[in-house]
Parts: C-alpha cells; structure tokens; sequence
C-alpha cells in the first residue's frame, strides 16, 4: 500500500485494536506519569525502540536525530539551540529522570554518510544532513582515528563523563567499519552530554546515570555498554544481571572543583 494511504489505513486499525487498551494507560499515568529514562535514538525508520523495550504510555521520553547525535554544550547558544539539550532539562531537572540513554544502530545511513566525508569534514558546505554530521560527527570521527589496522580496529578508545572510561569497539569483529564508527559514536554522545552545565552535579553525584545501547536490526538483538567488560555486550537471560549491576553501581568519580579546573 503506497503513500499516505498505508499510514491512514494503520490509524483506523489502531482505532479498532489498540486505542482502547492505550485509553486505559492514559487514564492511568496522565497526572503522574514516571518515566524511566531519556531515550535518545535514530530517525532510522527501522529502530523501533518502543517495540524493543516492551515500553508504554509514560515510560520514556524518546528523542530521535539523525545519527543519535547531542551537540556538545560547546556548540549551544541562544542561535544554535536544539531540542536535544532541551530534552535532557525536561527529562532530568524538571521531571527528575534519573537515566539518559543513547541507542545507535547498525547499518545507520547517518554513520555511513559520516564515515564517507571522514576526509572531508573540514569542508564547511553541503546539505542540512551532511552540515549536521560534519558539526556534531566529527569528535567521534576523532575517536574512530583510534582503531587501527596495528589494534585490529578494536581500541581501546577513551571517554570522558564524570570519570574517564576505556571502551573496546566491537572485539569479536563481528561488525563493519561503519558499525564500528556508530558504537565509537554512541559512546561519544555520552560524553556530550556530560558536558552541560545543569547535567554535571548530577551525574558526578550518580544522581543520572547514562547508558550507551545499540540496536542490531539484522539480527534483532539489542547490545548495552558494560564499563566493567570494557565493551557492547548482549542484553539477554546470561548477560541481564551483570548489566544491571553494572548500570547502578557506584564508581568513584572525580570532584567537581577539579572538574572545572580541567
């Protein structure tokens, strides 16, 4: 079914088969919904990240970009402001979110873009998707330099949120050198959005907590970043609670004066 007509078609199924069931969740969560996290996640029409996580009404605050990109704080201003940064102040300061998640995925057209203009990036022309990638792609590009023929392209890459990490990109070399950039990406917008002012008490008290997930769509499966394994590691039945014990556990992280001193 072409067009405009597939979508309309779908909302009268959903008339019939599901708005009933989601009136009930409306009813339910409208004057206290409890969202779990900020979700941050691709345009990519195949990332269904409400269908992989079983979510409903009220659970998540999902945002979507192309490329899961957050501009770094550096690069807001009262001219450059994007919704990105907004989502993370209503999340997390007005509506007391306490994890931020970013969710990239394989074969994403925005990574592949990004890693075709690698030598390029400093060319400051293009269209609204090539400017969006070359502004706020090019410190994972930077971070991608770091897999090399000589570490088999794997790492170790460092990161920055409020204490430094290392992250192994993709160790089993299961994935390609697209992929690869947007597992090295996704671990960078952690980094991005530690940079913002209002965010950095809380995540240096662990008061938000911020998880890097990538999605498979070949395959279906879902991959979480274990600071302790160093790595994107499967979500399922072995895996599940070391990855929650890795999510909530407390680190030791560096003091805020010496922070800002940085």
């Amino acid at each position: 079914m072409p067009g405009i007509e597939k979508l309309l078609m779908g909302i009268l199924r959903y008339r019939v088969n599901t708005r009933w069931k989601l009136l009930e969740q409306f009813q339910r969560v409208k004057n206290n919904p409890e969202p779990t996290s900020v979700f941050f996640t691709c345009i990519d029409s195949r990332v269904l990240a409400t269908k992989f996580m079983d979510s409903q009404v009220g659970d998540n605050f999902v945002v979507r970009s192309a490329g899961n990109l957050i501009p770094h704080a550096c690069n807001f201003s009262y001219e450059t402001a994007t919704t990105e940064a907004g989502a993370l102040e209503l999340g997390c300061i007005v509506n007391g979110v306490k994890h931020v998640v970013v969710c990239g995925h394989s074969d994403c057209k925005a990574m592949n873009l990004l890693y075709s203009m690698r030598n390029e990036v400093h060319i400051k022309e293009g269209g609204p998707l090539q400017l969006w990638m070359k502004r706020h792609g090019t410190a994972s590009l930077e971070k991608f330099k770091l897999l090399t023929p000589e570490n088999e392209y794997k790492g170790p890459v460092p990161y920055q949120t409020a204490r430094k990490f290392e992250a192994y990109i993709d160790p089993e070399n299961r994935f390609n050198l697209e992929d690869k950039l947007s597992q090295v990406n996704c671990l960078q917008q952690l980094q991005n959005i530690a940079s913002y002012p209002f965010l950095k008490d809380l995540i240096t008290r662990q008061e938000v907590k911020l998880h890097a997930m990538w999605f498979d769509i070949y395959t279906g499966e879902v991959f979480m970043f274990s600071r302790t394994q160093q790595k994107f590691i499967e979500i399922n039945d072995q895996n599940i609670n070391h990855l929650l014990h890795d999510a909530y556990r407390k680190v030791e992280t560096i003091p805020l004066a010496e922070q800002r001193r940085k």
